[in-house]
């Protein structure tokens, strides 16, 4: 007597995904491999499920990004209980919170200058600058434009700084800067042959709270 048919296997219906999975998911690819490396193809593929199961979920790449911002930011940045009542402090308190967050994951700050996107969690943060600014003389304008100038420093030196780490943690070799430093002509460029030897430490001092008060005072002078 031949043995009974095996049962059929069904397919049946994907695995039930989350926003929450998803952004966890996403939130791992970006942090190991970087922006660009997050494709919703990839992403399906993680979580074992189909891009058309995501758009459930994401419009696209960009709303992806944006609750990646918001879940980051929301996790984070921590409002200062009370705030500095000094609108001065307020502005610099704001701003080395928004610096100190970001420059402990420096692809968030690639997205945002990418696209100008913004964070919903951190917009509390940016009312505490302009409020700050007008508060101590300029006008709304004047303070929308002041926050920008902020933003653009903060942005940068993160930028800058993480290319600088990637560019050493891959390469021991001396840099370009460091060959052409190394062989300043003191006849034709004598303060930065004097500075050539300490030109490497001196760059990698943390300056930014320094550099963030000589630019509000440069923004708020005769204010």
């Amino acid at each position: 007597m031949p043995p009974p048919p095996a049962p059929r296997k069904t397919t049946g219906r994907p695995a039930r995904i989350s926003r929450e999975e998803i952004i966890r998911t996403a939130r791992g690819i970006v942090s190991q491999d970087g922006v660009d490396r997050l494709t919703m193809r990839r992403l399906a593929t993680e979580i074992g499920s189909t891009p058309m199961a995501l758009y459930h979920h994401v419009r696209d790449k960009e709303e992806l990004l944006l609750l990646l911002l918001d879940d980051y930011a929301a996790r984070t940045l921590r409002r200062p209980d009370p705030p500095p009542t000094d609108p001065r402090d307020r502005v610099l308190t704001a701003a080395t919170a928004i610096h100190e967050v970001l420059a402990a994951c420096p692809w968030i700050v690639e997205v945002l200058t990418a696209d100008d996107l913004m964070s919903t969690s951190a917009l509390w943060f940016v009312e505490q600058i302009v409020a700050g600014l007008t508060e101590s003389g300029l006008s709304l304008d004047e303070a929308v434009h002041g926050y920008r100038t902020i933003w653009y420093y903060t942005a940068g030196e993160i930028v800058v700084r993480a290319a600088s780490a990637r560019r050493r943690s891959a390469d021991a070799r001396p840099t370009y800067r460091d060959q052409i430093f190394a062989d300043l002509d003191p006849a034709d460029l004598p303060r930065l042959a004097e500075a050539a030897p300490r030109w490497a430490p001196l760059t990698a001092q943390d300056t930014y709270e320094r550099g963030l008060r000589a630019l509000l005072n440069g923004l708020l002078h005769d204010r």
